[in-house]
């Protein structure tokens, strides 16, 4: 089970996160949130050990900015939270690897997501909001019944320390990984270290749980 904090952009918090080893850790280039990075240096990301997959997070941002920000900070990966098109997300494909993100609902048409197959490499399932993300609402897990494709996901919103039992009967071939924001946070874009320990060490029971099972 992979582990992806997301919503980073103080310094020392993000030095304090690297820390704790996440597969994944995501910075938001999106104005309107509240945990926009702004003007977080540049040192300060490339300092990040290579086994962590840098993401950047975009929403409906145009391919020129993005491919800037990947060039500028030397992104691994990232993470598409609008309405972008299977065409737009395969502009990158060759370059970062690629997430694209959906948010559910009981009235979510999974067939949708056909028109991404070989366009991207991981969907991210969220909470559908009117704010692409971030929003510390779930959503009924049980709609991922519904997915049939072959393409992993992480799953996001909501996660906290009270559900990460319920997290885990998620049997699901194709869970590939969680993403940890706001019920982490102390406030917006700042992360409670402490919280993050506790779940980074349920969460890799996981796997060692199946194992001996």
């Amino acid at each position: 089970m992979k582990i992806k904090v997301c919503g980073l952009r103080d310094p020392q918090n993000i030095e304090q996160v690297a820390g704790l080893t996440p597969d994944y850790m995501g910075f938001i280039f999106y104005g309107p949130s509240p945990r926009f990075v702004a003007d977080v240096p540049v040192e300060t990301l490339n300092a990040l050990p290579s086994s962590i997959t840098k993401t950047a997070v975009f929403v409906n941002e145009i391919a020129e900015n993005i491919d800037a920000l990947i060039d500028q900070f030397q992104f691994d990966a990232i993470q598409l939270h609008g309405n972008e098109s299977p065409e737009f997300c395969a502009e990158f494909k060759d370059r970062v690897t690629v997430l694209k993100a959906f948010g559910l609902n009981d009235g979510f048409d999974f067939e949708q997501l056909n028109a991404y197959i070989d366009k991207v490499d991981f969907f991210l399932f969220d909470t559908k909001t009117d704010i692409h993300g971030g929003s510390g609402k779930t959503f009924d897990w049980d709609i991922l019944d519904k997915y049939q494709l072959d393409i992993p996901f992480f799953l996001s919103g909501g996660i906290s320390l009270d559900n990460l039992e319920e997290i885990k009967k998620i049997t699901h071939p194709q869970f590939y990984g969680v993403d940890l924001n706001s019920r982490f946070e102390i406030a917006p874009g700042m992360k409670n270290i402490e919280k993050l320990k506790v779940a980074f060490t349920a969460i890799k029971q996981f796997d060692t749980n199946e194992i001996r099972s």
